[in-house]
């Protein structure tokens, strides 16, 4: 009796909490339509015909890459060894804003000017848009440690979803790169990649406002992780504060409830971020887990699902697309002192060929399309034999 106890009291201790959705049609014909026009192929939502894992090849796992925090200057410092090559000369002003009036709006007795600077093009426009946003931040301060509020950059403002995109749709660099004179390490160009996708406009494949939708979150990655061997982007935090990364292998188990409920754990993989940039980086692997039930429409179709309060959740998915040249459509905000087709070619040429030959991405540039071979099949003509 005791033992039947506990068990029931352990099952209602995981279930209490769960929320049952069903998938929105007009996010359901979104992500028909993403998939057919990406993969020329129809999206799966039959659960029976899913695969129930997946994981792209060893050497397309995306490495761990630095965030970047914009506290730290973001990614300033290599950007002022790109003025040093391509903006040679060219500098410009720009005036660190003066810290606003604290002390409850009290004005300050000393007024500060704000501090005039000179830098080159990209690292100037990078210094501005790592300092443009702030807000009231609470923290204790001075001898006495008094809370106090200032305005500060949020601790999580970063390149978390640049880097992220350079790792899926880049294999790390390998080796140093000269031009103009200046020399760019490995560090240095995945730090240039992760500007160039800062901005970039990613293609959605789900999400809401609050977490999103399991059953949305089975069926996208079990298409695009299971079905076509590629990573996507994840952001983890629900809620004000973003974290990107890119995940890349996922494997689950499942229970069958009933002929239109499956309850199902996943346990899937995305490389961490590193605390600075460096030539070759330790791949840092982390899991989360998933637990949840499907709900099946009378064809077996996912439709909707529920988590359990031991399962994480996500804030959506994504992928990234090729990137375009900064203050253009599509990377309105990015830093137009950057040549997008430069910095590609600088990283193509710090990669080997064999590797970039088999790199596979969707909407690739002209220059990294990988020619795809098919058999011919069509019969033969007649002879006249």
């Amino acid at each position: 009796m005791g033992a039947s106890v506990l068990a029931l009291v352990l099952t209602l201790s995981v279930s209490v909490g769960q929320t049952s959705n069903s998938i929105q049609q007009e996010e359901i014909d979104y992500q028909n339509e993403v998939f057919l026009r990406w993969w020329e192929s129809e999206l799966v939502w039959t659960f029976d015909d899913l695969p129930a894992e997946g994981q792209v090849p060893d050497y397309r796992v995306p490495y761990s890459g630095h965030d970047y925090p914009d506290r730290a200057g973001g990614t300033i410092n290599v950007l002022k060894k790109y003025d040093r090559a391509f903006h040679r000369g060219e500098r410009v002003r720009f005036e660190q804003p003066p810290e606003p009036p604290t002390n409850g709006g009290r004005r300050r007795i000393f007024a500060l000017r704000p501090e005039t600077r000179f830098g080159g093009l990209a690292s100037a426009f990078e210094y501005k848009d790592t300092t443009s946003f702030t807000e009231p931040t609470s923290g204790r301060r001075g001898l006495f440690g008094i809370r106090r509020v200032t305005n500060e950059t949020p601790h999580w403002h970063g390149h978390c979803n640049g880097w992220t995109a350079a790792a899926i749709r880049h294999a790390e660099p390998q080796i140093n790169v000269t031009r103009n004179g200046v020399v760019f390490t490995p560090a240095d160009i995945k730090g240039l990649l992760a500007e160039i996708y800062m901005y970039r406009d990613n293609e959605f494949l789900g999400g809401e406002d609050d977490a999103m939708n399991p059953g949305l979150l089975h069926v996208v990655l079990a298409n695009w992780l299971g079905r076509g061997d590629q990573p996507v982007g994840i952001e983890t935090a629900v809620g004000k504060e973003k974290w990107n990364y890119p995940l890349y292998a996922f494997k689950t188990s499942s229970n069958k409830v009933s002929d239109r409920e499956i309850e199902v754990r996943m346990n899937a993989a995305y490389s961490q971020s590193t605390r600075r940039e460096v030539d070759r980086s330790q791949h840092l692997k982390k899991t989360i887990h998933f637990h949840y039930n499907l709900h099946l429409d009378e064809e077996g179709a996912v439709v909707g699902g529920g988590y359990f309060n031991d399962s994480a959740r996500l804030d959506m998915l994504w992928t990234p697309l090729h990137p375009v040249q900064g203050g253009t459509e599509g990377n309105d905000r990015g830093n137009p002192h950057i040549d997008v087709k430069e910095v590609l070619a600088i990283w193509r040429e710090s990669v080997s060929k064999n590797l970039r030959d088999k790199w596979w991405n969707i909407d690739p540039t002209e220059e990294d399309a990988i020619g795809v071979e098919v058999e011919d099949t069509s019969e033969s003509e007649p002879t006249d034999e």
